[in-house]
């Protein structure tokens, strides 16, 4: 498949998911100056369809739908598991921002509301990461963020279920497992893996070990063993994590001596899986074929924060920077 791109100037990308819904569609958070400073963006855009006979010249880029500003940076967002037009995103002011109309009747004729449907205000600093339960759990929303805290939320109410208290540092990351109901994961640059129920209301950790020896920034779940999650830390280190035995990681990949800012596990294959690196590059593992990354894409010229793989097409893979620049292709060694 043709690679597809998409440029957003003066916005540089923090996060990026495709739909679960439509196939051709992604939601991208981005911020001005970097997430030092000024607003954030949430764009939703759409692959261009390759698959028309009657198109003679194909067009290698993606298209813009809609735009949506909010006044501080946009740093992750999550699309709702129940509803294809809505979404989430998490911002440097600690406030979540639950977006509607995003799809392609609304945006076509500008019916996309220029304002969230709900803002959620607690946190005291930057909200990293954000997570919409899964299947046992559609109506609830996890944040991670820099006050050290994660705060559990009931979309339909405006205060918080649960604050999570349990690291030492700002947390980067929180994830809910796909196949264990209210297990999730969150890490922090205190080099620690936290595992959290979230029906324990007294918000303290199941489990906390030491992941990376420095600062752990990533974490994702794999979504073929449910006892399988991995982590990724300033180290530049993967490492692999099973529920049953947590003394020690069932495997470690280096990723070159920067840090590795996100993970994705393939939904498509049990040993495939992607890391977005502060090096500029995103790298293709596949642990059926050794410790070595089997593809490095250096297409990007800064950072790369986000990472996405689509649900609906096999080896479909997103990626965003801080260089303003989203790239959506399949990895050579996929293909």
């Amino acid at each position: 498949m043709q690679a597809q791109s998409y440029t957003t100037t003066d916005r540089h990308g923090y996060s990026l998911r495709f739909s679960p819904f439509e196939a051709n569609h992604m939601l991208l958070a981005t911020s001005q100056l970097y997430g030092l400073a000024g607003g954030g963006s949430l764009f939703l855009l759409a692959e261009n369809s390759t698959d028309d006979a009657n198109i003679s010249v194909k067009t290698p880029n993606l298209t813009e739908l809609c735009r949506l500003e909010w006044s501080d940076g946009l740093f992750d967002v999550a699309w709702c598991p129940y509803a294809a037009d809505i979404a989430a995103t998490a911002s440097g002011d600690g406030s979540l921002q639950i977006w509607s109309g995003l799809d392609v009747e609304s945006a076509v004729t500008e019916q996309t509301p220029k304002q969230p449907l709900i803002c959620l205000q607690e946190h005291k600093n930057e909200i990293y990461s954000l997570d919409w339960g899964e299947k046992w759990n559609y109506h609830t929303l996890l944040s991670a963020s820099w006050d050290c805290t994660l705060k559990l939320w009931d979309c339909n109410r405006q205060n918080s279920i649960t604050t999570f208290v349990g690291h030492n540092d700002l947390i980067y990351c929180a994830k809910f497992s796909p196949l264990i109901a209210n297990l999730f994961a969150s890490v922090s640059t205190d080099g620690h893996l936290n595992l959290w129920n979230s029906l324990d209301f007294a918000g303290k950790p199941l489990m906390s070990i030491e992941a990376h020896a420095s600062e752990a920034l990533s974490c994702d779940w794999s979504h073929y063993d449910r006892n399988v999650l991995v982590t990724g830390g300033s180290d530049g280190l993967i490492r692999g994590w099973d529920l049953r035995k947590m003394r020690t990681h069932i495997f470690e990949l280096y990723s070159g001596e920067f840090a590795v800012r996100r993970l994705a596990c393939s939904p498509h294959s049990a040993t495939v899986l992607a890391s977005a690196n502060y090096d500029f590059t995103t790298r293709i593992w596949d642990l059926e074929r050794g410790e070595s990354a089997q593809e490095i894409n250096a297409k990007h010229t800064e950072f790369v924060c986000g990472l996405d793989w689509n649900p609906q097409r096999a080896h479909e893979l997103a990626d965003c920077g801080w260089d303003s620049l989203v790239n959506v292709y399949t990895p050579q060694c996929l293909a």
